[in-house]
């Protein structure tokens, strides 16, 4: 919105700072992380009084989970509506990526709102069919990637860029929708089975957040891509700006989410959020980083898929408890130390994620 300024700006010579793709992301991070403040408690009263006795605890979880009892959730509302009215006032909306993006973190949001909604009113720990689910998840990435292909420049629409190697891609043709997808709802899903400790997925989200911000500002510059030898996908930069509201709008939720919670963000928000970050990696060509940046969240997900698969080959687990942050916990370690350690291990992979930028 404030960048249909500039127009208008270019004529009375004002406002040009409008103009830069540095400085509106900045104030997508500062008007994010300011409506999540400011609109944050009246939210949380609500959803706690509609909620009453918040959101159910897994039975068979651990033992200390159980004073979290009556926490409510559903606290991606407050991301969701941070990121939305942030990115609507700060991006260019004429861009279609911007579109694409939040079209994917919303459509996310609405589904893990419905399976939030039904943990809550049916006091269970699971909610609706997880074949409906996906099968909704699926279609919103496919749909997504679609629109990327067709906007993408032809040479690379359809193709898989491979990191530390200069120019290696794999043209995957049409196939390349099944990437995309595998990316998005890849992403959801894997933030979602990071959410599971006071603070433990907020923090890792923003710093694949800012990560991707400078990836896609330096995919969308012309002048940086061709410095970089990475490839140039114009109109990308301008996914910076949702970046950054991302990283106001948790960094606003870990105020009220920091130990003890006062609020779960709930699949409402990790499924969002998760997707949001899929959807980037897919329009900035760089899917595999996001694998490499969101370590944490693949790790947490191979440590699912391992202890199912071994319990239902052998009958024994691997893990103590799964996803891999609980298994830590069982072993005697405080949620505290969990948590810190894993943000962490994000920064770090972070950093060999921007490396891959000039490895090439």
């Amino acid at each position: 919105m404030l960048y249909e300024l500039v127009s208008f700006s270019d004529q009375i010579g004002v406002l040009n700072v409008f103009k830069y793709i540095t400085f509106r992301t900045g104030g997508a991070i500062f008007t994010a992380l300011l409506f999540v403040m400011l609109f944050g408690p009246g939210i949380i009263d609500l959803l706690r009084v509609k909620q009453g006795k918040g959101q159910p605890i897994r039975d068979d979880g651990p033992k200390s989970h159980l004073a979290k009892v009556g926490t409510p959730t559903m606290g991606g509302l407050m991301i969701l509506a941070g990121v939305t009215v942030s990115t609507l006032l700060w991006a260019n909306l004429g861009n279609p990526y911007i579109w694409i993006v939040l079209g994917v973190t919303l459509g996310y949001g609405a589904i893990g709102f419905y399976d939030d909604y039904l943990k809550v009113t049916r006091r269970t720990s699971s909610g609706f069919s997880s074949r409906i689910r996906l099968g909704l998840e699926i279609l919103i990435a496919a749909v997504a990637t679609g629109f990327v292909m067709y906007l993408g420049p032809p040479e690379i629409s359809k193709v898989l860029t491979l990191p530390f190697f200069k120019n290696a891609v794999l043209d995957l043709g049409i196939f390349f929708v099944v990437v995309g997808v595998l990316t998005i709802a890849g992403a959801g899903n894997a933030v979602n089975l990071t959410d599971g400790l006071d603070g433990l997925a907020i923090v890792p989200v923003m710093i694949a957040a800012a990560t991707f911000g400078l990836i896609a500002y330096l995919i969308g510059n012309a002048k940086f891509a061709q410095y970089l030898q990475i490839h140039y996908v114009a109109g990308t930069g301008e996914l910076a700006i949702i970046c950054g509201a991302l990283i106001g709008a948790g960094l606003g939720f870990l105020w009220f989410n920091a130990p003890p919670a006062m609020i779960f963000m709930g699949d409402t928000g990790s499924l969002a959020l998760g997707g949001a970050l899929g959807a980037i990696a897919v329009a900035t060509k760089h899917e595999i980083v996001l694998a490499i940046v969101g370590g944490l969240f693949v790790l947490e997900t191979l440590s699912v898929i391992i202890q199912v698969a071994s319990y239902k080959a052998t009958g024994k687990r691997v893990f103590r408890m799964a996803p891999l942050h609980h298994h830590y916990e069982q072993q005697g370690w405080q949620e505290s130390t969990v948590v810190v350690r894993f943000w962490i291990i994000s920064v770090i992979l972070a950093l060999v994620g921007l490396a891959t930028l000039k490895l090439r």
